[in-house]
């Protein structure tokens, strides 16, 4: 018997390939764009650089670490204050940011807003508009209106604790369990109790880690905010810039270091015994 001859038509299958020619073709097009696009951006970031200030750059770091060395241990004293003030800014600003978060925080959240037209829309703007401008930016409108002083510094705390705190707690609320909600509102409940034993209980851990975790962000931020004249250990590093007092400088700066640690240590412990 003759064996059937395999039809010449038939032929290998292809093998498998991670892309088609079309997409590896796409995506290296792709990639000369984005070198292309590097390229101009590095062009337009360094078209006015003084290269010889770039090259002479680890010169005059190595000049400027040698005058900050050993730091000033005789200049604590006069920065007790100024932490205190560093301190009580963080902590007032981020009350001041809570009171203002929480109420938008509700109407910000789909259910919980009470206008889903209306303030929900003016809420989230709030919330934007909060955080896209920074707090040294706040600081140095608040001291053009109010002068210089901690009281510029904790509002311009308090106003960029708004957007960050309002946005984690409206959505928050937002993954609160419906059954709860269902539940209490089952008994006939109020909007009102709703909120007060459905919702809030849920929020509240929550909430009180997004606040202890602000607080701590606030303690960085109001460390520099002296820079434009809010007051606290920025205003002392500031003075002693002006003056190139390299020794002084670096104390400011361990002592902001120490305090930044010592914030994040206690922040970190209360969100590890509330969540």
């Amino acid at each position: 018997m003759i064996p059937a001859t395999v039809s010449s038509s038939s032929a290998p299958p292809r093998p498998w390939q991670h892309r088609t020619p079309r997409a590896r073709l796409a995506l290296w097009f792709g990639w000369l764009g984005l070198a292309a696009l590097f390229v101009w951006c590095w062009q337009v970031m360094t078209k006015d650089t003084i290269w010889f200030f770039v090259t002479d750059a680890p010169t005059q770091a190595a000049d400027i670490g040698s005058r900050m060395w050993p730091p000033r241990v005789s200049y604590l004293p006069e920065l007790l204050w100024p932490l205190w003030d560093t301190l009580n800014m963080a902590t007032l600003g981020t009350l001041l940011g809570v009171v203002l978060a929480v109420p938008v925080a509700f109407l910000a959240a789909r259910n919980t807003t009470p206008s889903a037209l209306v303030l929900r829309p003016a809420a989230l703007f709030v919330i934007v508009g909060s955080r896209s401008i920074n707090s040294l930016i706040w600081a140095l409108l608040l001291v053009a209106i109010l002068g210089p002083g901690v009281l510029a510094g904790v509002i311009a705390i308090g106003l960029r604790s708004v957007g960050f705190i309002g946005k984690l707690l409206y959505e928050a609320i937002e993954e609160t369990d419906v059954r709860q909600v269902e539940a209490v509102t089952a008994t006939g409940a109020s909007s009102a109790q709703v909120l007060s034993y459905a919702i809030v209980p849920q929020v509240l851990p929550a909430f009180w880690g997004i606040t202890v975790f602000r607080w701590d962000i606030n303690i960085r931020e109001s460390a520099i905010l002296g820079l434009v004249g809010a007051g606290g250990l920025g205003l002392k590093l500031q003075s002693s810039l002006n003056v190139l007092a390299w020794p002084q400088v670096t104390m400011i700066l361990i002592v902001i270091l120490a305090t930044v640690v010592l914030s994040e240590w206690i922040s970190a412990r209360v969100r590890a015994a509330i969540i």
